[in-house]
């Protein structure tokens, strides 16, 4: 069990204690250099995102968010350090029982056992916010009940300052991170937001009742700010699912639910859930896909969305002066290509990344288990140009999120998809876009 530093006081010395193993990283690893002793980058890297993961973990909430956002930057971050901050969706310890009885006397005004028929004591799942206990209700409804950590939303801002601090010293001075940590703050704020994320599971289930995809409904009675009650959905996650050996139908069947969820959320233009994480999807032995987590749910500014599809079938052309149009807009690029070789270099691994990233809309039938394709993005990604600094549009942060996260979950899953109805959304929603 782990306790929670829900001060600033307490935060604070953690980042600072970060900052200084991070300046004490850079400064051995140069005076190694000096020395002429063995001190390589990929050290300094691991070594670097190791003790920032170690210290980011103890703190929850907004620390374990940008270490999660990390693990998905391509480029401007090296390849050691997305490797290492990866396990941030999984390295979380559960806070202590009377720590979990005083947060539901609290916002619940009773203790569990008062409230719940049963109450699990122990948490079923632990994350960067908050932790999920199994309960009962008088009803005998079973239902899931998640608990945000003590402090979290009080201390984003604070937090999200304290990192910016650190960041520093791992990007380029030039780089305008406050509009990437505004980004993550307001989603943080939604995020902490128990209320609407209810609001948001109510929604969501009744979008998506008749697509083979099944959500939680949300107790509104048994909820606050700070602690949600669901209903509890019962199947098993990807890694267990795979344990089992199922047949290739199978993983094309439940690949297939989970690539059509998300372009009908496209086809939808409506809210997306960005936390494609395997985490908050369960295969059901109806042989329905379960989504159980929506707290990051996003809406894009229409302009900035309509612009990400459009890179698609873009890419797809291989119209260069057009893709080159797409990445000034989404500040992709910094000037043309043509007159810096450092935006040619970015811009020719991002042509070809994306082309790649497009090449499951080419065909009637994708498959994503196919290790020359799996191979191609992860030569792509390890080869990425290290920038020093974030590039694009803020959103980005999120639609990559999203994105990146259905092609792992397919490549892991070894599924055979339909992409022939996608591609027709797609071109559907652009084409009825609201020129800006």
């Amino acid at each position: 069990m782990s306790d929670f530093p829900s001060t600033r006081f307490e935060r604070g010395k953690i980042y600072a204690k970060s900052g200084l193993k991070a300046g004490k990283n850079i400064a051995g690893h140069y005076l190694k250099s000096l020395t002429g002793r063995n001190g390589s980058n990929s050290e300094l890297f691991t070594k670097t995102a190791e003790d920032l993961l170690g210290d980011f973990t103890k703190l929850r909430g907004t620390a374990l968010k940008i270490a999660q956002s990390f693990s998905i930057d391509q480029g401007f971050l090296p390849e050691e350090f997305t490797e290492v901050m990866s396990r941030a969706q999984y390295s979380v310890p559960p806070i202590n029982r009377s720590l979990v009885r005083s947060i539901i006397r609290r916002e619940l005004g009773r203790y569990p056992e008062q409230i719940f028929a049963k109450f699990g004591e122990e948490a079923i799942a632990a994350a960067s916010i908050g932790q999920v206990h199994r309960a009962q209700l008088h009803d005998g409804r079973e239902v899931a009940v998640k608990i945000q950590y003590p402090g979290v939303r009080d201390t984003i801002s604070s937090d999200l300052a304290l990192a910016r601090t650190l960041l520093r010293q791992i990007v380029s001075g030039k780089t305008d991170l406050d509009k990437y940590l505004n980004e993550i703050r307001e989603t943080l704020l939604r995020e902490t937001d128990y209320i609407q994320e209810g609001n948001s599971i109510r929604r969501f289930h009744q979008r998506f009742q008749s697509d083979g995809v099944v959500t939680p409904q949300w107790i509104e009675e048994y909820s606050t700010q700070k602690v949600l009650t669901m209903t509890y959905l019962k199947g098993v996650h990807l890694d267990e699912f795979l344990k089992s050996d199922p047949d290739q139908s199978d993983k094309d069947h439940y690949g297939q639910l989970f690539w059509d969820f998300f372009h009908n959320q496209i086809r939808d233009r409506d809210e997306v859930h960005a936390d494609t994480h395997p985490g908050n999807f369960l295969f059901t032995e109806e042989g329905r896909l379960g989504v159980i987590d929506f707290g990051c749910v996003k809406r894009f500014p229409a302009e900035f969305f309509n612009d990400y599809l459009q890179l698609l079938p873009t890419h797809l052309s291989q119209d260069d002066d057009a893709i080159q149009k797409l990445y000034l807009k989404l500040d992709v690029l910094k000037c043309e290509p043509s007159s810096d070789k450092t935006e040619q270099k970015i811009f020719e691994f991002c042509k070809n990344y994306g082309f790649t990233f497009a090449m499951p809309y080419l065909e009637e039938r994708f498959n994503f288990g196919d290790p020359e394709y799996k191979e191609l993005l992860a030569v792509y990604t390890k080869n990425a140009p290290f920038t020093n600094e974030p590039r694009g549009n803020e959103n980005f942060l999120y639609t990559t999120r999203v994105h990146l996260g259905l092609y792992h979950f397919l490549m892991k899953l070894g599924a055979t998809v339909d992409t022939s109805r996608s591609k027709s959304i797609l071109e559907n929603v652009i084409h009825h876009a609201v020129p800006t």
